[in-house]
């Protein structure tokens, strides 16, 4: 009987230590639930209420349309375009954000130690840079009476109409890619730096080197942190605004416009606030459609490698 008070008391105290645990959890937890609340569910919810009327942000009055809103999405053109050409984006900043920060990566980890935060901190600089002063300075180089032209026209006899043409997207990826790709070879770099050394110094004893060491030692001990390098890439395919805005509005023909860019014209251009909303939920379902597609890809990846 005796034994059998001990046991039960001991039960009481383990519910209550884990309960008392269980409240110091919730209270630390509390900061970031009221920010999720007050900046994510909260706008969320208004957001798709607002995706249901036709509200064009300045009157009081605004009429419930349904889904109204989300069947037009489906005959927009512009809305088609931002949808194809956020694919059309992510391939090759995906692949070359990877590529760059990779190489930048192998660069930096193979200077002295002396030297490899200062040129860390070079390399990560254009990412400080703010969108609208990158695309500002990239307008000017690229403008017809720009240095670069010049020189074209008249070494080459060449005219091209970098933001008017075809050129106009690979401009922006470029763009794009020099802002991403040395911040993403942070990553990389600390992915490296976590690799023991003994690791290279087997592969050395077995003739691996050079090329052969990074593709068969290098890359598959960092997995996991390319895993997040490739999803953040992803993530900014879908998010790219300042960048068309100010140096192709979109065009030629919306080849290089974007959802937030369709988004932002909709909503305080064309003041149709309700329509602009159901845009922005359906371009966070792609987005996030997307990005777990990628997620998932990349933990097969993992697995594979033992991760």
């Amino acid at each position: 009987m005796r034994k059998k008070n001990l046991e039960e008391n001991a039960s009481v105290q383990t519910r209550k230590k884990r309960r008392k645990g269980n409240a110091i959890a919730w209270l630390f937890n509390t900061p970031y639930i009221i920010y999720s609340v007050v900046f994510l569910f909260i706008p969320l919810g208004w957001a798709i209420w607002l995706a249901l009327t036709d509200w064009n942000l300045m009157t009081p009055e605004y009429e419930f349309v349904g889904f109204k809103n989300f069947m037009d999405l489906f005959r927009d053109t512009k809305v088609q375009a931002a949808f194809w050409n956020a694919f059309h984006y992510l391939v090759p900043i995906v692949i070359l954000s990877f590529i760059f920060g990779l190489g930048i990566a192998l660069l930096v980890s193979h200077l002295p130690k002396k030297l490899k935060g200062i040129a860390a901190v070079m390399f990560f600089i254009p990412y400080l840079i703010s969108g609208v002063s990158s695309a500002v300075l990239v307008k000017h180089l690229l403008s017809y009476n720009s240095m670069i032209n010049v020189f074209l026209r008249d070494a080459f006899d060449i005219n091209i109409n970098w933001l008017q043409s075809d050129a106009a997207f690979w401009v922006l990826i470029a763009e794009i890619i020099w802002k991403l790709s040395g911040y993403y070879a942070l990553f990389i770099l600390a992915g490296i730096a976590s690799i023991p050394e003994d690791v290279y110094e087997a592969a050395d004893l077995d003739g691996c080197v050079g090329m052969k060491k990074t593709i068969l030692i290098t890359l598959p001990m960092i997995t996991p942190t390319i895993t997040s390098v490739i999803v953040l890439a992803a993530g900014v395919s879908f998010q790219i605004f300042a960048e068309p805005l100010l140096l192709t509005g979109g065009g030629p023909n919306m080849s290089t416009t974007t959802w937030l860019l369709e988004i932002y014209r909709t909503s305080f251009v064309s003041f149709r606030a309700g329509y602009g909303a159901a845009m922005a939920i359906v371009n966070a379902v792609q987005t996030f459609v997307v990005i777990q597609l990628v997620t998932w890809l990349m933990n097969k990846l993992n697995k594979r490698f033992g991760w």
